[in-house]
């Protein structure tokens, strides 16, 4: 059976189909997927064995300039792309206007959430089968229900991600290391400098190494004063995703915030732990089987807000991770290491 995959984006949204493919290819003989995803992030489906193709869309880099002949030529491609193989069934579990386009635009019978069960209710008119699944569950949950009876079968109940850490090789390091995942979008996201400061010396203490990331000079600039003077802490150079999964699946132990980057990590099923403040973990949290997110406990949190709402002084801001210490922080890493 082929099947089409219409999942473009975000980051977060790529990996969170992932456990919907790992059930498929579980549950329903010979399945193959092709997936259409952001061309920033083509490389992610490529790592599960029941993707056999990927189609790449610009959609985010199109958009900007659609009258130029060099993108509209590219569209065209695409256009030529997804109409090139007639699939048993075309998925789109996006649910968004724009992947129902996608979705119209490929040859088999069409499938997705009902109206009731979108952000875009319009959606559905590109399905010819339209499928309820309840909101309020997790992103996660809500995906592989869509898949499961899209393609009828029985949800399974242990979640996995399918992805098989030896495609990458380890990382040159010695010893045992944490990964530490500060970067994200919003001020409210940020975990405090002082208390990445705090672990990075509590995990030397443990004897691991600790290494940063960092996708954007801001990120570097911050990466850099938190290991500053700390021996055994070390801020890696800027690299591609395919080369960060590599250092996230040979971890001992990875800490994040709310971002793209903390679903890798779960994904990878190593023992980590997110942070979440300002943005609600109930539905778009880090979710895996080696993952622990600890949220503030403030009356004011989740508030999904990009600026802090309170505007309470205090060294450690924003005030809804102050009762996130690194000391706990630490602690609940290292039951999720001795766990995973």
């Amino acid at each position: 059976m082929k099947v089409l995959l219409v999942k473009t984006s975000s980051l977060g949204d790529v990996f969170h189909t992932l456990p919907a493919v790992q059930d498929a290819f579980r549950q329903v003989p010979d399945i193959e997927f092709h997936w259409v995803v952001e061309e920033g992030f083509s490389e992610v489906p490529e790592w599960h064995p029941a993707v056999t193709r990927v189609i790449p869309v610009a959609w985010r880099r199109w958009r900007k300039s659609l009258k130029d002949p060099a993108v509209r030529a590219e569209m065209k491609a695409f256009y030529r792309s997804i109409r090139k193989e007639k699939y048993d069934l075309v998925l789109d579990a996006q649910g968004l206007i724009k992947s129902a386009v996608f979705t119209r635009l490929a040859r088999g019978t069409k499938a997705g959430l009902d109206r009731a069960s979108l952000r875009e209710p319009l959606a559905a008119l590109a399905y010819k089968r339209r499928i309820r699944v309840p909101k309020g569950q997790h992103a996660i949950l809500r995906t592989r229900q869509l898949f499961a009876r899209a393609l009828n079968y029985r949800l399974p109940e242990q979640l996995a991600y399918g992805i098989d850490k030896s495609r990458w090789q380890r990382p040159d390091i010695e010893g045992e290391y944490w990964v530490f995942l500060h970067g994200t979008t919003w001020v409210t996201k940020l975990w405090p400098e002082a208390y990445w400061r705090s672990l990075a010396e509590l995990g030397v203490a443990q004897g691991k190494k600790v290494v940063l990331l960092w996708g954007n000079d801001e990120e570097r600039e911050r990466a850099e004063r938190i290991v500053d003077g700390i021996e055994g802490a070390q801020v890696l150079p800027r690299m591609p995703l395919n080369e960060v999964s590599a250092w996230l699946a040979y971890a001992e132990g990875v800490v994040g915030v709310d971002s793209g980057l903390s679903h890798l990590a779960a994904a990878m099923e190593t023992g980590m732990i997110a942070i979440f403040g300002s943005t609600d973990a109930t539905l778009t949290g880090v979710l895996g089987p080696h993952c622990e997110i600890i949220k503030s406990d403030l009356e004011c949190a989740p508030c999904r807000s990009k600026q802090c709402l309170l505007n309470e002084p205090g060294d450690i801001q924003p005030p809804c991770y102050r009762e996130i210490t690194p000391e706990r922080v630490k602690d609940q890493l290292l039951i999720q290491i001795s766990e995973a």
